[in-house]
């Protein structure tokens, strides 16, 4: 049975048998976490169609990249907030219950937006649009249903499986949320140019099933140790903690700078339509080649469990992110100045450049499940139960905000200069701040973040 103490995060890693592919042991070693798994993965693809489908909606509306970037704008601060808050309601009560009613949430938004796209849909015979701030609304409110949904099952995760299977459950994990962002806004772009957006966000709400019934047979998980009062205080104690967890600090800055500086999703709506061609396709090809090479990172996934060097190994990672970012905005200048003129559907693709660019999409989504993999294992076997759902909280806040702070980034240089300027600014900001913190930072014991060793977890 696995353990259920915060204890269980210090014993020494097992070294595993030598392999190349992922490992599956996690997924017989815990039928909560399988179910966990497979229903996050399906009810996940479901969820990435309505983020695409959203940018889509709103581009169509108001033809802005500005107001596509916004959509993730609005909601950073709220989610910022349900973060925080939502980590400190997991580290207090049962938190198979903050799950299920987060779950819930985030459901109920997901049929605000088949309703008002519906709506949009018949508008749009008689010559009207709905406002794009009614999306927005929405759109925040599934934003912070997720962000807390997220802290808590990610804290959850050290007390359902043995601790020694961390980092390749980290490693599963990365292939189910590969397979959403392939399928996902694959079937999105399909589905928008051919039945409709109102029915891209219906299937949302259907596969939703799935991911709550792994989410309603999980077993009770109340707090350990003590009772708590939910509260300012039991924030303060793990903004504390933090502050004397230099090294999670550290994981936890990197993030931000990768996903400042290196999201082009924003971008892909105006690339569609004005540089690439193909319109809905093209935003769900691109989409989908940052998932492939997630997916591939997460299947030759096996030699993970073998590294204990993480610092090292997200440092590295995160420098092969910004680089692949860098091409892309190179493809896109070259594209840009040349005569294709961009079309809608297959027939107006400029397909070398959008085969480029997915190979840069996909190495980007190599690196950043290997600095994935890293951050969260570092995350769970050096934090004590105790503490994870508030640091989960804060870990989640980065992980969406920061690529929230990119959007805004990418969507507002994007409008001021060109589409090629935001990535290929950022690629060159993120090679050489990961480098400088990296190696700048040091805890008090004078270790660089670079230090880290799995085999000594000091937070």
């Amino acid at each position: 049975m696995p353990e259920t103490t915060s204890d269980a995060a210090r014993e020494p890693v097992r070294e595993p048998r030598q392999r190349r592919l992922v490992d599956l042991a996690p997924l017989r070693a815990s039928p909560a976490f399988a179910r966990l798994w497979f229903g996050g993965a399906i009810a996940g693809i479901g969820a990435q169609m309505s983020i695409v489908a959203v940018g889509l909606q709103i581009y169509d509306i108001t033809e802005s990249t500005f107001m596509v970037g916004l959509v993730g704008g609005a909601a950073l601060l709220p989610m910022i907030a349900a973060g925080l808050w939502g980590g400190m309601l997991a580290d207090v009560f049962d938190r198979r219950k903050i799950l299920i009613v987060s779950s819930l949430v985030g459901w109920l938004s997901t049929l605000g937006l088949v309703a008002l796209s519906t709506w949009d849909a018949v508008l749009i015979s008689n010559g009207e649009r709905v406002e794009a701030w009614p999306f927005l609304v929405i759109t925040t409110v599934n934003a912070v249903a997720a962000t807390i949904s997220s802290a808590t099952r990610s804290a959850l995760i050290g007390r359902i499986l043995p601790h020694d299977m961390i980092s390749r459950a980290a490693a599963l994990n990365g292939i189910a949320f590969g397979l959403t962002l392939t399928i996902g806004p694959a079937l999105a772009g399909i589905l928008a140019a051919t039945v409709g957006l109102p029915w891209t966000f219906a299937v949302d709400a259907v596969l939703f099933a799935a991911g709550f019934l792994g989410v309603w047979m999980l077993p009770a998980l109340p707090r350990i140790g003590e009772p708590v009062r939910a509260g300012w205080a039991v924030m303060r104690e793990g903004f504390s903690f933090l502050k004397r967890a230099p090294n999670i600090r550290m994981s936890f800055i990197v993030d931000i700078v990768a996903m400042t500086f290196g999201r082009p999703y924003v971008l892909f709506p105006a690339l569609g339509a004005t540089v690439i061609g193909g319109g809905a396709l093209t935003v769900g090809a691109l989409t989908a080649a940052g998932a492939i090479g997630t997916i591939l990172t997460s299947l030759f996934s096996g030699p993970v469990a073998r590294v204990h060097r993480h610092g090292i190994a997200i440092a590295r990672s995160i420098t092969m992110f910004g680089l692949f970012g860098l091409a892309f905005g190179v493809i896109v200048a070259a594209v840009g100045v040349s005569d294709f003129t961009a079309a809608p559907g297959w027939s107006g693709i400029h397909w070398a450049a959008l085969i480029a660019l997915g190979l840069t999409l996909a190495g980007m989504g190599a690196s950043d499940e290997v600095s994935a993999i890293f951050r969260q294992t570092m995350l769970i076997q050096a934090v004590p139960d105790q503490m994870r759902g508030r640091l989960q909280g804060v870990f989640i806040v980065v992980v969406t905000g920061g690529p929230r702070i990119g959007d805004m980034y990418a969507g507002v240089l994007a409008t001021a200069v060109a589409l090629w300027f935001p990535p290929l600014l950022g690629g060159i900001a993120i090679v050489a701040l990961i480098a400088i913190l990296t190696r700048v930072h040091r805890a008090r014991s004078g270790q660089t973040f670079r230090d880290y060793d799995a085999l000594n977890p000091v937070p």
